[in-house]
């Protein structure tokens, strides 16, 4: 039995075979391969597009997505080990996540302690305690079905291999071809799990990959060595820039995705004083004009004038919506594949 909970447990091999699997459904239609399959949901962050994406693909494949989300009527659950429950939390999930698992051929999680929608007014702990990623984690320990990652603290696996197959379906064979990931201007911290995978995936096709961000905003460094070492067996490449004009110079893909600074988890108001400074970090045709005819992607909700702006998100080579669509493509083939080899 595998889990999917990040595109580095599997080989560049494996990634590919699920690639193509996708985009031979959207082409050639699908069979009914999973009739009969449940797949249980929970959503402990808010979700549009991952949410419907599970749902539609589900049931093009035959089965029943269950939506098991947090606040909707299951009991608050309890995840560290050992601990007397006479607070807050009803069930343990060394219980719960059986009987789901009783029930289910498949588990889907999000659980992101920096919630996209109000990450200012949650307390959140250090990086290094958030990406142990206690609530995936424990689904995966007392889970007897696969559990699949809909977006963790650290990865959204399910992002960074749609957006390989949207690169594919435009490119053809990405090898060797430049992509930005860029940072860009929010007025909130937000996640680094899209942007993680989002990394991971670009390096896994063999692109040469640059990652544009302002001073202080690095990625995980554990995360770094993890994608250079893909890139290199990809045959790709993997630099970093502090110049968003530099750093778009002949790319063909340009992917916009704001992330919170690692040394400011659990003290954001010292990391706004700061994120107030950049809103210069925008993605505009001026900018878009020093790219070789590049397509741009994000990976949505997006904030209009503030991330991108609208002569460029409402352009010919915005491929945002296609972006979003080959969610439901690639979760169909993650979903088959799991399923039916466990």
């Amino acid at each position: 039995m595998k889990h999917f909970l990040t595109t580095t447990d599997y080989t560049q091999q494996e990634l590919m075979k699920i690639i193509k699997a996708a985009l031979t459904m959207k082409k050639s239609g699908c069979k009914k391969t999973l009739q009969g399959k449940i797949l249980s949901m929970f959503f402990f962050n808010p979700s549009l597009r991952t949410r419907l994406s599970f749902i539609v693909a589900m049931d093009k494949l035959g089965g029943l997505a269950v939506d098991l989300s947090s606040g909707s009527g299951n009991f608050p659950f309890e995840f560290e080990e050992n601990v007397i429950m006479d607070q807050g939390t009803i069930e343990h999930i060394k219980e719960a996540i059986p009987v789901v698992s009783r029930m289910s051929d498949a588990i889907a999680v999000r659980a992101s302690d920096l919630v996209t929608t109000s990450s200012e007014s949650v307390k959140v702990p250090h990086w290094n305690k958030v990406k142990k990623d206690t609530v995936i984690r424990g689904f995966t320990k007392y889970a007897k079905v696969p559990v699949i990652n809909m977006e963790s603290n650290v990865y959204h696996p399910c992002q960074g291999l749609g957006d390989a197959m949207t690169i594919m379906e435009k490119l053809g064979n990405p090898k060797g071809k430049k992509y930005v990931l860029t940072w860009a201007y929010h007025p909130k911290a937000l996640p680094m799990a899209t942007v993680n995978s989002q990394l991971m995936s670009a390096c896994d096709l063999g692109m040469e990959v640059t990652v544009a961000y302002p001073e202080g905003w690095d990625l995980d460094e554990e995360i770094i060595n993890s994608a250079k070492a893909r890139a290199k067996q990809a045959g790709g490449s993997l630099q970093f820039s502090n110049s968003q004009t530099d750093a778009f110079k002949d790319a063909q893909i340009v992917c916009a995705k704001s992330w919170g600074a690692m040394k400011y988890y659990g003290a954001w108001d010292q990391e706004k004083k700061i994120r107030e400074k950049l809103k210069h970090w925008i993605i505009d045709k001026t900018k878009m004009n020093l790219t070789n005819n590049a397509y741009f992607m994000h990976c949505l909700p997006v904030r209009r004038n503030v991330e991108v702006t609208d002569e460029v998100l409402d352009s010919p080579f915005s491929i945002v919506i296609d972006q979003a669509e080959n969610r439901m493509w690639i979760q169909m083939a993650i979903l088959d594949y799991l399923i039916r080899s466990s």
